[in-house]
């Protein structure tokens, strides 16, 4: 059985690509320092508890179980702890990629697939948004995940290590058969907030603009199930492996739902109504963000098969049930 190398495979969508691969006879190894991953989300394969600042134990980890190829996921995602540290974010973002890129290529390991995010591409000119947009961030979150995906480019032309980079929209949902799901803390994510104000465990979710250039006023953003996420992962790996040259792809459905349609969502599938209250726009906040996903349906042969939305709600609110009683 081959192995891939997953760093954050501890985590939300490391985890649910984990199980997806061991699906598709992989092994998954995962590299996690379980700072922001979850122990019990290593299920399909082993966990190896390292810290990417660590180069050394990192090389041996590669040494010992001689992955094939890697998807790497670690890093810090919180959008607004990004602008308040940019430091963090670069060292663990940027510096810990390049650390990881650099064992791959020492010990012969020529492909990676890396999670990338729509937030390279700033503030939309066009919707839905294909790959060849202006990368304009304008957050060092942003910033960080597109240095990678500029490095990728050279290691690639330098010392040939193949790469996917997966520019996801908004991951959502959680595992079908509910054996993982979304677990952040803190939870910055619109869905979980939303259901966790169905369920009573917040007091109300805040709807932050009511004044866009929308059908209801509120922001619109490109929903994707992490089912097919990590479908998309294994794909892109797949891909790799079979010879395929480097890409960039956006994972996203190519329809966008408002807040009030997701509020209206969770509430239908709950089988109550959701506590929320009306708030000004917050700083940067686009009014639409949705993926053209063309190109990964084509080069991949992929597509979104879980994300409608009612989906999408239905497997998260059974796992927040779930994991919290």
């Amino acid at each position: 059985m081959s192995k891939v190398l997953v760093p954050g495979g501890a985590g939300y969508i490391g985890a649910h690509t984990c199980k997806a691969l061991a699906e598709a006879g992989f092994e998954p190894v995962v590299l996690d320092d379980l700072r922001a991953g979850h122990e019990d989300f290593v299920r399909w394969g082993p966990l190896h508890r390292v810290d990417l600042t660590d180069r050394a134990a990192v090389a041996r980890v590669i040494a010992e179980e001689k992955p094939v190829a890697a998807i790497h996921f670690a890093a810090s995602i919180e959008v607004g702890e990004s602008i308040r540290n940019p430091s963090g974010f670069y060292w663990n973002n940027v510096v810990n990629a390049l650390g990881l890129f650099d064992a791959l290529v020492a010990a012969e390991v020529g492909a990676v697939v890396f999670s990338s995010t729509a937030a390279v591409y700033g503030t939309p000119e066009t919707a839905p948004i294909p790959e060849d947009h202006p990368t304009l961030p304008i957050n060092p979150y942003g910033e960080t995940k597109l240095a990678v995906e500029r490095a990728m480019k050279w290691y690639g032309e330098a010392y040939g290590l193949r790469s996917t980079a997966l520019r996801y929209f908004n991951a959502a949902g959680a595992d079908p058969d509910g054996a993982i799901g979304e677990a952040h803390d803190p939870e910055t994510h619109l869905i979980p907030l939303v259901i966790e104000a169905v369920l009573g465990r917040r007091p109300s979710i805040k709807v932050f603009g009511t004044d866009y250039d929308t059908p209801d006023g509120t922001a619109i953003r490109d929903y994707i199930h992490v089912a097919d996420l990590a479908a998309a992962h294994v794909a892109a790996l797949q891909r790799l492996l079979a010879g395929g040259g480097s890409l960039t792809a956006n994972l996203g459905t190519g329809r966008g739902w408002s807040v009030r349609e997701v509020i209206d969502a969770v509430a239908r599938v709950a089988g109550r109504p959701v506590p929320a209250e009306e708030a000004p726009r917050r700083a940067g906040d686009p009014a639409r963000l949705v993926a053209d996903p063309s190109r990964a349906q084509a080069e991949l042969d992929w597509t979104a098969r879980h994300s409608d939305l009612d989906t999408i709600v239905r497997t998260a609110l059974a796992w927040h049930k779930k994991r919290n009683g």
